[in-house]
């Protein structure tokens, strides 16, 4: 355990629910566990009893693995009652994956903010924009040259449906302070921004727990990316003002993020994330001295070697900085002869 993480409490210490098996973290609450072909290896998944069922919140990604983990579920875990509801927190394959296969199987509708259904109707559609292929011109004109890492992201055109093959055709909405009776609690939605379009977190103040999706995550920071669609946002502020949303929740939160174990300390937890991005900000910052394009960054911000998934996470995210930078009037940005685009302090 590194020392930030030993600031956090993890009430079930190491044990973790296997696939398809279920552990239960509150009354009426089931934490399931399924795994990711990425480096990040695994995501979290929950049911909460309801009134006449279970609501699903997140779905895991499109694969035969994920659905025979979740038949187990069904078999197993469900008390012979039956999917009532099932919410995607956001768009990204492993949220919204199995989306339409669930409600299918259940006859059970999809709740998601706008923003989010939106995004995921788009991308599993591969319209011009937002297809696998619109990161490549996106990312040369920030600096990525190498021909061989450009051919493998070509080939990433259909990345995303193969991961979300159909998303539901209708939707229920979900909007920021919304309240959602499930079963004998109440849940209000947190929505925050940076990371997706439109991202709801869920709070039980019945139960004290905060289903926190990929908003607050207890090991490893956010990706906050500018992407191809919207190339001039600025993702680190608006996910380091929606990680202000959380401040009023109580110190003794139980959170039960995406990735990772569920843990206690979400304002301890909050300040880390904070400290985080000033601290790559300001190496970023110091490394503009000189015109710098986001590829020059990304060996500043991410000392390893990155495969081509991750390396788009990490082009924009070294992006994401640069823009924050440059919004906040410290960096000026120019496009160079070579048509690559750098950023500079400054003066």
């Amino acid at each position: 355990m590194n020392h930030l993480e030993s600031q956090l409490s993890y009430p079930f210490d190491n044990t973790i629910p296997a696939p398809g098996a279920a552990q239960e973290v509150a009354p009426g609450l089931l934490w399931l566990r399924t795994g990711l072909p990425f480096a990040l290896d695994h995501i979290n998944l929950w049911l909460v009893r309801d009134s006449d069922g279970w609501t699903v919140v997140d779905c895991g990604i499109a694969t035969d693995t994920t659905r025979a983990n979740w038949e187990t579920v069904f078999a197993a875990h469900l008390d012979g009652l039956p999917i009532v509801r099932v919410i995607a927190t956001h768009c990204h394959p492993d949220h919204v994956g199995l989306a339409d296969w669930l409600c299918a199987r259940w006859n059970a509708p999809l709740w998601m903010t706008t923003g989010e259904y939106g995004f995921a109707r788009m991308m599993s559609a591969s319209l011009p924009g937002v297809d696998g292929v619109a990161m490549v011109p996106h990312f040369e004109r920030h600096g990525l040259t190498d021909p061989a890492m450009l051919e493998t992201l070509k080939g990433r055109k259909s990345y995303y449906p193969t991961l979300v093959p159909a998303v539901p055709a209708s939707y229920h909405r979900m909007q920021d302070r919304q309240v959602l009776r499930i079963g004998e609690h109440a849940w209000r939605v947190i929505t925050g921004f940076g990371h997706s379009p439109e991202h709801a977190a869920l709070y039980c103040a019945d139960l004290k727990v905060l289903i926190s999706g990929d908003m607050v995550l207890p090991r490893i920071s956010t990706n906050v990316s500018v992407f191809a669609v919207e190339p001039d946002s600025n993702p680190v502020h608006q996910y380091l003002d929606s990680l202000g949303k959380f401040h009023d929740l109580p110190s003794d939160t139980l959170v039960l993020p995406s990735h990772g174990k569920p843990f206690r300390g979400l304002h301890t937890r909050i300040g880390q994330l904070i400290d985080h991005h000033r601290e790559r900000l300001a190496e970023v910052l110091q490394a503009c001295t000189k015109p710098q394009s986001a590829a020059d960054i990304v060996p500043i911000m991410f000392r390893r070697a990155l495969d081509a998934h991750q390396l788009t996470f990490a082009m924009g995210e070294a992006l994401a900085h640069l823009h924050k930078l440059m919004y906040d009037g410290v960096l000026t940005r120019e496009t160079g002869s070579d048509g690559i685009i750098r950023f500079r302090t400054r003066g």
